[in-house]
């Protein structure tokens, strides 16, 4: 069989005749009556019972109308999924994201893209920088999610934001009534630092800062990351610079606050990595977007996105 013997066959069954079919179909009787014929031959089976009415549709017929229905409506949404594929709005994309990142804009970013491209699976995968950058050159993730990326030849970065810093401390602190807290004070609390893995890290930025503020740091603790850190801070360890991202966490014994008279601008970026030879329509939805996204997010709250 194939689709054309399949189509006359079904416009006929719709029809009851072979005159009004020919018509829909745009072709002679005899022609059709041959395709019907040789549909019949290759099935071993009679399809029609002719009358002079027109035809009537056989036990057999009966059923292969029904499956031929199922047969082109599947060739329907084949045509439909391939369609919305090579436009990026079907498939899976595999997105890794780390600690910290989960806590500001990613889920934003994210929700963002899913309600203009519901169709698309997204599936989330928890990396540092370096399994990262890995998965992407062994196409295991489409993109990643993180901070402070070193530039790579075969790796593209986009930035999705630029967080503030702030300084989580105890609320049992003096300085803890304050609405802001130099940035040359942090060397008299012990430092908690992380993560303890991807360098350049938060930590060679958080070193820097204070270099250029004139001062050495005094690293208490080296975490894998802000959870920790706050949870430590918490428990009387020190202090720890975050994102302002990881200020929703809400420990009790936690003050974040901001800094003033900084030596430079103190914030980390979040960015977008992929790898450069990646041409999928998918991603180039999901860039699209993300850019969409961050130009909004420059007009308007967060809350406000989604």
């Amino acid at each position: 069989m194939d689709l054309r013997k399949l189509r006359y066959f079904k416009v006929v069954a719709d029809e009851k005749h072979i005159g009004r079919a020919a018509k829909v179909l745009h072709i002679s009787q005899p022609p059709l009556t041959r395709q019907i014929q040789q549909l019949e031959e290759e099935l071993g089976v009679t399809l029609f019972n002719r009358n002079p009415k027109g035809m009537e549709l056989t036990d057999a017929g009966v059923l292969l109308r029904e499956e031929v229905r199922n047969i082109f409506s599947l060739i329907e949404q084949a045509t439909e999924r391939t369609q919305k594929a090579g436009q990026g709005r079907l498939g899976r994309m595999d997105i890794a994201i780390f600690g910290s990142g989960i806590m500001g804009d990613i889920p934003k970013m994210l929700l963002f893209f899913k309600e203009r491209y519901p169709e698309v699976n997204i599936v989330l995968h928890t990396m540092g920088k370096g399994e990262q950058i890995k998965a992407l050159r062994q196409k295991r993730i489409s993109v990643g999610f993180n901070r402070l990326l070193a530039p790579l030849a075969d790796i593209n970065s986009e930035l999705v934001s630029m967080e503030k810093l702030k300084l989580a401390i105890s609320t049992k602190h003096p300085m803890a009534s304050q609405d802001s807290i130099p940035f040359s004070a942090i060397k008299e609390f012990p430092l908690i630092m992380y993560p303890t893995a991807g360098r350049p890290n938060f930590i060679d930025k958080t070193i820097r800062l204070c270099q250029l503020a004139g001062f050495t740091p005094d690293i208490s603790q080296e975490v894998g990351d802000a959870v920790t850190g706050v949870a430590l801070v918490a428990s009387g360890f020190g202090a720890c610079l975050v994102p302002e991202s990881a200020t929703v966490l809400s420990i009790p014994g936690v003050v974040y606050k901001p800094l003033s008279e900084t030596p430079e601008e103190a914030e980390v970026d979040l960015s977008c990595i992929y790898r450069n030879d990646d041409e999928s329509p998918l991603l180039k939805a999901f860039l699209e977007t993300l850019r969409e996204f961050r130009t909004i997010k420059d007009n308007r709250s967060l809350d406000e996105l989604c």
